[in-house]
């Protein structure tokens, strides 16, 4: 069989006479902000991962109090340095007195609870309100920190 070269006007010719029908065109949609996704009692729920921790998190309107399993966060979290990572998310969003937080955390030791309750804020509060989600991107709370302890191996 011969070769034949095509161009480009024969390649229009042919789509023109009935040949292979052209790939439908999708147009971009405009971007929207996201629906917040706030529940019956007007809270909003997030789940936050850190090492081996796991955090269960809701969010609603109120005066700033912060429950970790049924204790105050100072409570829980005796060194300043986890109460800090608790509410950087709230500190950058500027929502500190805003939002009561309740969380439950199973799992990890305390550093990795406190990992696992940030995350779980930058999240529902991205749930609450879409328009934050710049804001807690850039600082990097809504990106789960997935270093765990590496295993112990045999001969070492």
């Amino acid at each position: 069989m011969a070769e034949e070269q095509q161009t480009l006007e024969n390649l229009k010719e042919a789509l023109e006479s009935g040949g292979a029908p052209a790939a439908p065109v999708q147009e971009e949609a405009p971007e929207t902000p996201a629906e917040p996704q706030i529940d019956d009692l007007g809270r909003s729920y997030a789940t936050g991962k850190r090492k081996n921790a796991v955090a269960r998190v809701w969010i609603k309107p109120g005066s700033g109090r912060i429950t970790v399993n049924g204790k105050d966060h100072e409570t829980y979290f005796a060194r300043p340095v986890l109460r800090m990572i608790l509410i950087q998310p709230l500190v950058a969003a500027d929502r500190l007195t805003q939002f009561d937080v309740v969380c439950t955390v199973l799992g990890g030791g305390l550093s990795g609870q406190a990992g696992a309750v940030r995350h779980g804020v930058s999240k529902a509060l991205t749930l609450y309100e879409p328009g934050l989600r710049p804001v807690l991107k850039q600082g990097g709370f809504l990106t789960r920190d997935s270093r765990v302890v590496e295993r112990k191996k045999f001969g070492r």
